[in-house]
């Protein structure tokens, strides 16, 4: 038995958002996505050689990277563990109150992702694959699993 599959008819208004999905620029995303990890790095109160470590860059380039005018091209790693942090802040912000939330990267965790260290320790020492774990672990605990 074959099937076939058919993309249902867009919409009025999923055809006039399309354009603006794919006419976005990878320079436009990329800055969205580092102005977004700034803010949640200060939200954080992460030092600049953390920031860089979760962003994978040197902190040199961090500080260029932060700017609004950051010429640099991330990698796709780089994007995707923004991507991650960004999600993981949401996660917090829904699953904790205030400062819990904020502090939370910080703390002593006794969690199976973390064995006592820090999950910020944690994630920097297992690159993107550690910061999808905690982003997923963080997911779960709110019930998004």
């Amino acid at each position: 038995m074959q099937y076939e599959v058919t993309a249902p008819e867009p919409t009025e208004g999923m055809q006039a958002l399309d354009p603006l999905v794919k006419e976005r620029k990878a320079a436009e995303v990329q800055a969205v996505a580092l102005k977004a990890f700034g803010r949640i790095a200060e939200a954080w109160s992460l030092t600049g050689s953390e920031a860089a470590a979760l962003a994978d860059m040197s902190e040199s380039t961090w500080k260029r990277a932060k700017k609004p005018n950051f010429a640099g091209a991330l990698g796709r790693d780089q994007m995707l563990r923004l991507s991650a942090l960004v999600g993981l802040y949401k996660s917090l912000e829904l699953y904790f109150t205030a400062p819990i939330s904020t502090q939370w990267v910080k703390l002593a965790n006794a969690g199976p992702e973390f064995d006592g260290a820090r999950p910020l320790d944690a994630m920097i020492a297992g690159g993107l694959p550690k910061i999808l774990r905690v982003r997923g672990y963080v997911d779960a605990l709110r019930g998004g699993l």
